[in-house]
């Protein structure tokens, strides 16, 4: 222990105090005193209509041409020149020619929203959710363009969305994580880490890695010897030594987020389990999960468990897809119903179950890329093999609960899926939306360090978007 205690100060001689705020506004210009930082409860600016997050991360950019976005006119010039200026993310590979979809649109729900038959379990939702057509965030590499969607600059090393809510609100559990990330069993998404860094905010605010199986989280167990009264007495010692240490180094935050996550980790042997155990799930629960089903079984237990830690009280969830799983460069026709099968009906069915739980008002669910694909063909070399390169300059995603509208289409792109051209929605303007429903002001809500003032909108001028709110 002691010599833990001098690593950690080794660790971190460089940080330095940041000071607090005025106890009327948490986020308002610090005073001139030390400040902590914690998970506990905190009051947002106003009143909330949202207070948890699910994020359904499909990274590599899912063709919105062929899933969400229509387009007749593509349909009609299908084979032929497009004859506008385009931006291509593989030169060598590019052609001109349009490709309209292969797959068929159908009106679904009481609202008439038109899907792609590659999704009928989202079709089945249409109703309680809010259709985005017109996201752009303009950058044409994936790791800018997550940047720019995750933490709000298309630049290393800020916070993500689910590290500013729970530095701004907290969480309502103290046996849980109040920020998880649920990873692919394929491989980790483009930026790795970087999908769940706190940046420059306190490290209390990272998200905490949820494995794709069994143990979900690594450790939880303690060695035989250690169990019951013997861990309690020693983690309690522990807890003397270590805010001993701390009371003589105000304003560490490093070594607070440190402290507190080992009195998380012995909270959450118990906690952690119960959360990722299934047994007291119906069977009808567990089949609309798809957890029968070897296609969607893996990403169905990932989508339930999201919704078991949200109703504990945990803040937000994101849960991704393997690398590039969306990237269709080459063999679109076999390669995206593939990936829709993966996880349309468990998307859908987290909608349903948080409905019929009563937790959709209250609860926002996401689900999007980083990017949308252009409307001409990539590699040209026969049916089977032809995709479609990059596009963020307008591309489709889609959110529910937590105050979005339901059964609603917002905004559009021009008549061929190329760039959004109707209520254009940039991916600050989506981070100014989401921090409103979450009570926070945008102009009020930032992090003080170094005489800075930071913030997740960052001074690029993101609006409130009203036409998505309900």
């Amino acid at each position: 222990m002691s010599l833990m205690g001098f690593a950690l100060n080794a660790l971190l001689q460089n940080e330095r105090v940041s000071a607090a705020a005025p106890a009327d506004d948490p986020f308002a210009r610090p005073e001139m005193e030390p400040k902590s930082y914690d998970l506990k409860p905190k009051s947002p600016h106003f009143e909330p209509r949202a207070k948890a997050m699910i994020s359904l991360w499909m990274q590599g950019g899912p063709s919105h041409l062929d899933l969400f976005d229509p387009k007749p006119e593509l349909q009609k010039m299908d084979g032929k020149d497009f004859e506008g200026d385009i931006k291509y993310d593989n030169a060598a590979e590019a052609s001109s020619k349009l490709m309209a979809s292969p797959w068929k649109f159908h009106k679904h729900g009481g609202c008439g929203m038109e899907i792609s038959e590659l999704l009928p379990g989202l079709g089945e939702v249409v109703d309680d959710i809010t259709l985005i057509r017109s996201m752009h965030t303009g950058v044409n590499n994936h790791g800018q363009s997550i940047q720019a969607m995750q933490n709000g600059r298309i630049v290393t090393g800020r916070p993500t969305v689910g590290s500013w809510l729970t530095y701004g609100l907290g969480c309502e559990t103290e046996n849980l994580p109040a920020y998880v990330a649920l990873i692919d069993p394929g491989q980790l998404p483009v930026m790795g880490v970087e999908n769940w860094t706190n940046g420059f905010l306190p490290s209390i605010y990272q998200g905490t890695v949820i494995r794709p199986q069994a143990p979900r989280i690594l450790n939880l167990d303690p060695p035989q010897y250690l169990k019951g009264a013997a861990q309690t007495e020693a983690l309690h010692y522990l807890e003397e030594l270590n805010r001993e240490h701390l009371a003589r180094r105000a304003g560490y935050h490093d070594l607070e987020a440190r402290i507190a996550s080992y009195e998380l980790a012995a909270n959450m042997q118990l906690a952690a389990k119960e959360a990722v155990d299934f047994s007291t799930e119906t069977q009808a629960t567990l089949n609309m999960y798809g957890l029968e089903n070897p296609e969607t079984k893996e990403f169905g237990a990932r989508c339930l468990i999201a919704r078991r830690l949200i109703e504990r009280g945990v803040r937000f969830a994101q849960i991704f897809t393997e690398n590039q799983r969306w990237d269709h460069h080459g063999s679109i026709v076999s390669k995206l119903p593939t990936a829709c099968k993966k996880v349309d009906v468990p998307s859908a069915a987290l909608v349903k179950d948080l409905k019929q739980r009563g937790m959709l008002d209250s609860t926002i669910v996401h689900w999007g890329g980083e990017m949308g694909r252009l409307p001409v063909i990539e590699n040209n070399s026969g049916p089977s093999r032809v995709g479609r390169d990059h596009n963020t300059y307008g591309f489709s995603m889609w959110v529910a609960g937590g105050g979005f509208r339901r059964g609603h289409v917002y905004g559009a792109t021009d008549e061929l899926g190329h760039k959004a051209v109707e209520d254009v929605v940039n991916h600050f303007d989506y981070h100014a939306t989401l921090l409103h429903l979450f009570g926070l002001d945008a102009e009020r809500f930032h992090y003080d360090s170094n005489n800075r003032s930071l913030s997740l909108l960052d001074n690029q001028g993101g609006r409130v978007i009203t036409g998505l709110l309900a």
